[in-house]
């Protein structure tokens, strides 16, 4: 009998995979390796080529390596069991390095969202106040906004597990999901989860409120002072560079904002669809972003060129 101080009694819990789509798991493995291995090489490439690269030892590029080695983090938090599920039908997974995979994922998740603030910070400094970019945005400062974004996301996600520790698990333990996702977890519970659910939902919330209101607040003061820009030359160019990062929110936040709404008012949603959306937000973003980023920044994309091609003319556009 498990000690009561604990109050689970179950050892592991069970998860399905995709419910419905259990016959197409040895396929479905197939592009979540591919996804982790692109997420690898794509990454390890950005951070390779921002360390390298002396012009490219800047704020901007600094919090792109941070991105870098969270979208490894985030891959490599779902990405083995999911193909221990697809694969090799490792189906069950212990009791806390379950509350260890959900406290991970969450955490490196909300990691990101502020890390995304922080560039969209970035990109108001360079448009709006450039004299003062370099004053503000020194490598100290810039270190104590990736602290305080992984040091947000940890304090914020603890009670997360701490709470499930406490509920009762006696009977239920098949996770229908590929992972080991919050509320997911605590439906199995055999009490009543409303302190978990509203906790849940309060973190949830506030991450997306506060951070998409930061980012929107940005971009509200950055299209201000590009269209106050006389040349339309200097509009374009200003916009360029906050490209990448536009299209590294809506990679992100999509599928984020989705699995969100359909976990809570999604009922008619089928499982195996929230299910692969859920899965889409850890694999996607991490190998789309250095991919965005790789194209749309000229330095990178001449640097990675130089490193693969040195007798290729780089092109001057």
């Amino acid at each position: 009998m498990a000690d009561n101080a604990t109050h689970h009694y179950i050892s592991s819990f069970f998860l399905v995979g995709i419910p419905g789509l259990q016959d197409f798991h040895c396929w479905m493995g197939i592009p979540v390796c591919l996804l982790y291995a692109l997420t690898w090489l794509g990454n390890s490439i950005i951070i390779v080529t921002v360390k390298l690269e002396t012009s490219l030892h800047q704020p901007m590029y600094f919090f792109l390596c941070m991105l870098a080695v969270n979208d490894v983090a985030l891959a490599s938090s779902s990405a083995p069991k999911m193909l221990g599920i697809f694969w090799l039908d490792a189906h069950w997974i212990d009791f806390d390095v379950c509350l260890a995979q959900l406290y991970f994922i969450h955490t490196i998740s909300i990691t990101e969202s502020a890390l995304l603030v922080a560039m969209a910070f970035d990109r108001y400094v360079a448009i709006c106040i450039p004299l003062h970019y370099t004053t503000i945005l020194t490598t100290p400062q810039v270190i104590k906004m990736g602290l305080a974004a992984i040091t947000r996301a940890t304090l914020m996600v603890l009670p997360c597990p701490l709470l499930i520790k406490r509920l009762p698990y006696y009977t239920k333990y098949v996770i229908s999901h590929v992972y080991c996702e919050h509320m997911a977890v605590v439906k199995l519970a055999s009490a009543n989860t409303n302190i978990n659910r509203a906790y849940g939902i309060s973190v949830a919330l506030s991450v997306m409120v506060l951070d998409l209101g930061l980012i929107a607040t940005s971009y509200i003061k950055i299209l201000q002072a590009v269209f106050r820009l006389s040349s339309r030359n200097a509009r374009s160019k200003a916009l360029g560079t906050c490209a990448a990062h536009v299209c590294t929110i809506l990679v992100s936040y999509t599928p984020a904002l989705f699995s969100f709404l359909t976990h809570r008012i999604g009922k008619r949603v089928p499982p195996s669809i929230h299910i692969i959306f859920a899965s889409l937000y850890l694999l996607v973003p991490p190998v789309v972003n250095p991919l965005v980023y790789g194209v749309k920044t000229k330095q990178i994309r001449d640097r990675v060129v130089g490193l693969f091609f040195p007798n290729k003319k780089i092109s001057e556009n």
